[in-house]
């Protein structure tokens, strides 16, 4: 049995209540400033016209999203591999969704709104001192930000060293792609991929 209605899932888990319903604002204030201002890593998620989702991870030196005022933010687009999913996204819809993450902090920040991109000189100008300069940033409007409680990270364990895998018993980003896409030529190794994407950080 599929639950079909709103009215279903209600009936199942009730409606929030005392913080989780009132912790939603609409602008950003001295701990969600914070969050984002120590935040090395966030997924930043839309989707297009016609409706298909994307994630995408984002990251850098803890800060690399700049706070233009209390409800923008602008994001640095670095250099990727030139799908430009989330950016095709943006223009067609300007809706989307970001998840902050800061290692070894188990609660999220979480963000909502409306995007566009900006190539203006005096944005692209607050990343000046990286290495390779972005093209061109997202310039996020908030239209709702929260706190995201810990209960996840709690149960994956995920900032706990004990829940790391050894690397070499991964299969290596080559060998994946090459099973997926049907390719015959041998795999790139893992130490070969890291020293080349090295040049492009």
């Amino acid at each position: 049995m599929n639950i079909t209605s709103i009215q279903e899932l209600r009936e199942l888990y009730g409606f929030p209540s005392g913080r989780a319903k009132l912790k939603v604002l609409h602008s950003l204030e001295k701990h969600s400033i914070n969050f984002v201002e120590q935040a090395p890593f966030l997924v930043l998620s839309t989707y297009n016209g016609q409706g298909n989702l994307d994630a995408s991870p984002r990251g850098g030196r803890p800060g690399f999203v700049k706070i233009l005022n209390r409800n923008q933010l602008l994001i640095p687009d670095a250099r990727g591999n030139n799908r430009l999913d989330s950016l095709t996204n943006i223009i067609e819809t300007k809706a989307i969704g970001l998840l902050f993450f800061i290692p070894g902090v188990d609660e999220t920040l979480r963000v909502n709104g409306k995007a566009q991109i900006s190539i203006l000189k005096n944005h692209l100008a607050l990343f000046s001192d990286e290495k390779n300069k972005p093209k061109c940033c997202i310039v996020v409007t908030i239209e709702e930000v929260f706190l995201h409680c810990a209960k996840a990270f709690m149960r994956s364990q995920l900032w706990d060293p004990t829940s790391k895998i050894k690397r070499d018993t991964f299969p290596t980003m080559g060998k994946m792609l090459n099973d997926q896409i049907g390719m015959d030529t041998k795999p790139e190794r893992h130490e070969d991929m890291i020293k080349r994407y090295k040049k492009d950080l």
